[in-house]
């Protein structure tokens, strides 16, 4: 197995190091809690692309660069998010293998036909279909990952495993949440290319949240978040290209008491070309303790008294779009 200095590694390494001395809490092999179960206010936080474990079983193209295999990760947004955790006391969960192994952010029945052997999907998604299921057929720069498809017991060990033991672990923390609270907040924390972001003549954005166009999540929590974001001098943009993946789409669910903001950084802001922290890392990690400070006193009734409703109206299933 290979972690993010090309040494040998088993899961648990290489995920939110600067949390400090906080409880972990290993569910299964290849996730990880870090914090309570519940905090002192309903927020749950995750990470599922900052892994960077790479099983001998992901039996990628061997001639494929160490950059294009890593070019999907969402690297050190772990360690962006846990002193942000951190510092309000709510869990914090990350998923441990990188995302061109499995990913997590993704429906377990988003599959390629072209990725792994024998499989017949009459309609795959759009994800899917450009090589982007929750078993990636392509790098992020676009490379082709594997010389060839994936058997399909391999397919499947990965969705049975570490995609199945993530989810039930987010669900428990969300259900635990709300039992406590009466409503559960996920913020899902993620990475983005600044090319993804910018343009000619254009400051790129900074961040991007996601709350599937206005379904997701309370509005006065999404504002709050955006207040707090371009207090701090970032350019801030909701929903494009970025609205939510899976886990804002399954836990977005406001009537319910459930809520979910997915929250896209910059990775010019805080990373290295080699993936390492760049000079803004501090910056960006004091941003994100802001913002959890401003969500936190947001849901406890502070400053805004935007405390999240707990609501019983069923709504219709949304509409897939994962990003």
């Amino acid at each position: 197995m290979v972690a993010r200095d090309g040494a040998g590694a088993g899961p648990g390494d290489g995920c939110a190091a600067d949390g400090g001395d906080r409880q972990t809490v290993s569910p299964a092999p290849g996730v990880r809690r870090f914090g309570p179960e519940v905090g002192p206010t309903p927020l749950v936080f995750a990470s599922p692309h900052s892994g960077d474990l790479y099983p001998d079983d992901l039996y990628a193209d061997p001639d494929l660069p160490q950059a294009s295999l890593r070019s999907a990760e969402d690297a050190l947004i772990d360690r962006i998010a846990a002193p942000a955790a951190a510092s309000i006391g709510t869990p914090l969960l990350c998923g441990l293998f990188g995302r061109a192994y499995v990913d997590l952010n993704r429906a377990p029945d988003d599959l390629d036909p072209l990725a792994i052997e024998g499989l017949e999907v009459p309609e795959p998604g759009p994800r899917a279909r450009a090589g982007y299921g929750v078993i990636p057929r392509l790098t992020g720069d676009g490379r082709r990952l594997r010389t060839a498809p994936l058997p399909p017991e391999l397919a499947r060990a990965r969705l049975d495993g570490p995609h199945a033991a993530y989810h039930a672990e987010l669900e428990r923390l969300m259900v635990s949440a709300r039992q406590r609270f009466g409503c559960a907040v996920l913020v899902d924390w993620h990475s983005m290319p600044g090319r993804a972001v910018g343009g000619s003549g254009v400051r790129p954005l900074d961040v991007v949240l996601g709350d599937r166009h206005g379904r997701a999540c309370d509005p006065a929590l999404v504002r709050r978040a955006r207040a707090v974001l371009e207090r701090s001098g970032w350019r801030v943009g909701l929903n494009r290209p970025y609205a939510g993946g899976w886990s804002t789409e399954r836990w977005g669910r406001p009537e319910e008491g459930l809520h979910a903001l997915q929250v896209e950084i910059n990775r010019d802001l805080y990373l290295a070309p080699d993936l390492s922290p760049g000079p803004g890392f501090g910056r960006v990690a004091a941003v994100a303790v802001a913002l959890a400070g401003a969500l936190a006193k947001a849901l406890a009734g502070g400053a805004a008294g935007a405390r999240v409703a707990v609501q019983k109206k069923p709504r219709p299933e949304a509409r897939h779009e994962s990003l």
